[in-house]
C-alpha cells in the first residue's frame, strides 16, 4: 500500500504520515526497489492509533507508548486504562483553568467603561497598578 492509500484509510495526510515516521512513532515501512514506502495493515492500526490518541490530547510521548502498548501481548489493560484516566484528569484540570481564566477575563471586561478615557481597570490589573491616580 502507498502512502496516499494509506492517507485515506487513516485520514491523516502524508505530510502527518511522513512526521510520525521521522519521529520513529511507528513502524518504519519497508521500502520498494524505487525507494518508494510500502505499508501493511499494522501501519494503518499504528496511525489510526496516533490519530484518534492526539485528538483526544494525548502528547506525542504519550502517543509512542500507546503504540509500544499495542504491540506488546503482554500489556495490561488496567495498565491502559490508568493511562487514560491520568488524561482526563489532565484535561479536567486544563478545563478548570480555562473556565478560571475565561472567568477572570470577563469580570476585567465587566468592570471597564470601555469609553474614550484613559483609565482602564483591565490595564491596571494585568499590571499590578492600584489606579491612574495613585501614589507609588
Amino acid at each position: 500500500m502507498n502512502i496516499s492509500e494509506v492517507a485515506k484509510k487513516t485520514g491523516l495526510t502524508s505530510k502527518a504520515i511522513r512526521f510520525y515516521e521521522e519521529k520513529g512513532l511507528v513502524t518504519a515501512p519497508l521500502r520498494s526497489q524505487n525507494g518508494y514506502r510500502s505499508y501493511a495493515p499494522k501501519h494503518i492500526e499504528e496511525l489510526t492509533l496516533l490519530r484518534q490518541a492526539r485528538q483526544v490530547g494525548f502528547t506525542l510521548e504519550e502517543c509512542q507508548e500507546l503504540v509500544a502498548l499495542l504491540h506488546n501481548p503482554n500489556r495490561h489493560s488496567a495498565d491502559v486504562k490508568a493511562r487514560t484516566l491520568e488524561k482526563a484528569d489532565e484535561i479536567a484540570r486544563h478545563i478548570a483553568e480555562l473556565t478560571a481564566m475565561h472567568q477572570r477575563l470577563v469580570t476585567m471586561a465587566a468592570e471597564c467603561p470601555g469609553d474614550e478615557g484613559a483609565d482602564c481597570p483591565i490595564m491596571d490589573n494585568l499590571s499590578g497598578c492600584c489606579g491612574k491616580n495613585d501614589s507609588h
